[in-house]
Formats: structure tokens, sequence, C-alpha cells
């Protein structure tokens, strides 16, 4: 999926110096359909998680479009103490201590899987013929399933201690933040986008720091609708 991503950025960035016109875009569709590769990545917990993204919009005017945005994702990371809220850290630290076990040479094993909504405003410029640059806030809410995969005995504990329940750590909170992109337009309806967003939210507060993540995606988008090109 890293591979296709990246073939599919040098695609487009091989169609930018022929797009870069000065112009009037011929058509803009009132109604879009976005959906494409995601990787979404949380550096704090070293987490990278691909998936899909997909965004329905509709434009009241050429300059901003109102949408709902979706992204899902899978990926798997281990965390260690130093990832961990100071809290956290002296607990396991207290409990470590006394049978001689240095906390810093612990690793679980664990699978993620988030999900993120939204919606709101996009501001798009159109100078370019073939080019449609965008930018817009980033508001909306993020739900991540944790699945601990404890691989030794003291990890299983650790994991018991921490989810007697032995169900999946779960969490909504909101986030926020901005992203942006670009749109080569090879056809009349339908274009290549590149989205990139930057937002912080603040998953498993018991247990972890607020973290900034980034979300890269890439596919296809499909415009229909009134040409809203030729609106006065």
């Amino acid at each position: 999926m890293k591979i296709s991503c990246k073939l599919a950025i040098g695609a487009l960035s091989a169609l930018l110096p022929v797009s870069l016109a000065l112009g009037q875009q011929d058509y803009i569709g009132q109604f879009d359909v976005y959906t494409g590769y995601m990787y979404l990545n949380s550096p704090l917990i070293s987490l990278g998680e691909s998936g899909f993204h997909t965004q329905v919009g509709m434009s009241p005017a050429k300059w901003y479009t109102l949408g709902l945005d979706f992204s899902t994702g899978y990926g798997d990371t281990a965390l260690v103490t130093s990832m961990l809220n100071s809290k956290t850290q002296a607990q396991i630290d207290s409990a470590l201590s006394p049978i001689g076990v240095n906390p810093a040479s612990i690793q679980l094993p664990l699978r993620s899987r988030s999900q993120t909504y939204s919606m709101g405003p996009q501001l798009n410029y159109r100078h370019f013929k073939k080019v449609t640059l965008f930018i817009h806030p980033d508001l909306g809410a993020i739900h991540e399933i944790a699945t601990p995969m404890p691989d030794t005995l003291l990890t299983t504990l650790l994991v018991h201690e921490m989810l007697p329940s032995g169900r999946p750590k779960t969490d909504w909170v909101g986030f926020y933040g901005f992203g942006g992109g670009i749109t080569v337009l090879p056809a009349r309806h339908v274009g290549v986008k590149l989205h990139v967003d930057f937002v912080h939210d603040h998953l498993f507060p018991d247990i972890l720091n607020g973290r900034n993540s980034v979300r890269l995606s890439v596919g296809p988008i499909f415009y229909m609708g009134k040409n809203l090109a030729e609106a006065k």
C-alpha cells in the first residue's frame, strides 16, 4: 500500500508541469465524490495506519465546498514506557522495581484501528486551468480501538492489570487542526487528489499524552452536477 501511494504521488507530480497553466477551468461540478488510499501517522506512539479515505462535497459557489469526511485504517506498534504519561510510568515503575525489572525494557505489541469523522468547509483556489488548490480547517472526532497483543508472561500480567475485562481499549475524542492539498484535473469529470491533514487529539488520556498526527491520502475524485464555471 505504501508503494502504491508513492507511485500515485509520483504520477501526480509528473502531471503538474503540464497542468500549471493559467486560465479558466471549463467545468466545475457542483458535487464531488473522492476515495483514495490513506496513511495516518502518529509519531508519539510510532504508529502508522493504512486504510482508505472518502469524502462527498457540495459546492454552493466556485470558491468553497461543504463536505463530509471519513477515513479508517489499521496498524501495529509496540508501546514502551517512554510513550506513556508520567502517572502511568510511575505506576509501572512501582510495580516492576521490587522484582528487579527495568521498565524501559518492556515492549507491548499493540494493534490499532482508527476511524475519523468530520464535516465543514473547504476553500478552493481555481486560478489554474488544470489544477485546484484547497485548504480547510479540521474539526471532528476520532474513534480508536487498541488491542494489546502480549507476547511474554510479563506483558500478559501488565495487560491483565490494566485491562482486567480482557477487552480491547476503546476511546472517542475530538480533534482539531488544518489540512489542504492539490487536485490535478486531466479530464472534465475526473481528477487526482493529494490530501494532507495535520491534527491534534488526546486519545486514552488515562495512559497517554496528547498527540499530533499526519494523514496523507491520494486517489481519484469525480465531479458531477451543474457547471459552476458557467455561473454568473
